[in-house]
């Protein structure tokens, strides 16, 4: 597994990560210990170093199953994890002192750890992003040594470009994929000249870009796939990139065609680390067969430049008009 450096961190971690939003269980499913430490022995024996998590995930059970995990490695994997979304509601005003201390610490008890390597804002309220003093306090906790690095969970590239003012933001997550070009065009060359890491979420656009899926696919009741499709329960941007289900579908039989297979899941992961300015890619897995498959996408040959080409034609006559403007 290649390393790539984390920004300005001094950290080098695995260009493939893993997403632990659904570790343990399909989304909507029952979580199950067993299945989740198996994910990350997976994680672990692919070379993966570095997990993202954060406390609502699964109600707070996958960070307590890593920081069991971490006790069994000598060598620990870096740890994001993110706060802020257990608010309720989930208003600006909730990102206060109080609230960012209390949150920290219950990460550091569920992990297990004295100092977190790194915390995002999750996907804050925009206001946020002018409030300076929200800055000023992961300042203040990061000089109190409870935190090593913290940085920002992004829904748009606006919320990203207002985030890069802040000296001492490190990282930024934003989701980028082969339905989600708009990073590129100003958000990735900022990041850059800042020296801020880019981590990258929902990489197969909630499976959608795994070209698995069809019009006849059914998921689970409780799935976001099925109850958050127009934005229902949270940002619609996080569930298939906002992109139309069955327009989606129609871009990725083209995608298939490009690449002359039915599995998209290399290719569309390999898209994503042709772009230098991504630190790390973090595909989710909810068993460890899907680690093995998901971290294939590092040894196959680079993207042609052909190839990049047709997929941004790609985006451009099925996906752009509906999604780039939001986002």
């Amino acid at each position: 597994m290649k390393k790539r450096e984390f920004g300005k961190t001094g950290v080098k971690v695995s260009e493939i990560s893993l997403g632990t939003w659904q570790l343990g269980s399909k989304w909507g499913d029952a979580f199950n210990e067993e299945v989740a430490m198996n994910t990350l022995k997976a994680s672990t024996e692919v070379g993966i170093n570095c997990l993202d998590t954060a406390d609502v995930y699964q109600g707070g059970l996958s960070e307590i199953t890593i920081g069991k995990y971490m006790k069994t490695l000598e060598e620990k994997p870096f740890v994001i994890t993110k706060i802020g979304r257990k608010s309720n509601p989930h208003i600006a005003s909730t990102y206060n002192e109080e609230n960012i201390r209390t949150y920290i610490n219950q990460s550091r008890d569920r992990l297990q750890v004295d100092k977190l390597d790194m915390v995002l804002l999750h996907c804050p309220p925009t206001e946020v992003y002018s409030n300076k003093e929200v800055f000023n306090i992961l300042d203040k906790i990061k000089a109190e040594g409870l935190i090593k690095h913290y940085g920002v969970s992004i829904e748009t590239v606006e919320e990203g470009l207002k985030a890069l003012d802040y000296p001492n933001v490190e990282a930024i997550e934003v989701i980028f994929n082969m339905f989600r070009l708009k990073p590129t065009e100003e958000l990735f060359v900022k990041a850059r000249e800042k020296n801020v890491g880019i981590i990258v979420r929902v990489p197969l656009a909630s499976g959608l870009l795994t070209g698995k899926y069809t019009k006849d696919t059914k998921f689970n009741e409780n799935d976001h796939r099925t109850t958050n499709r127009h934005g229902e329960r949270f940002d619609q941007g996080e569930t298939f990139s906002g992109v139309d289900y069955d327009l989606g579908l129609k871009a990725v039989d083209e995608l298939k065609k490009v690449f002359k297979t039915d599995n998209l899941v290399k290719v569309a992961i390999k898209w994503i680390l042709m772009f230098d300015a991504v630190s790390t890619v973090i595909p989710g897995a909810s068993k460890a067969s899907y680690v093995y498959e998901n971290v294939k996408a590092a040894e196959i040959e680079p993207l042609t430049d052909e190839e990049m080409k047709q997929v941004k034609e790609i985006y451009d006559r099925f996906i752009k008009s509906s999604v780039h403007h939001r986002w």
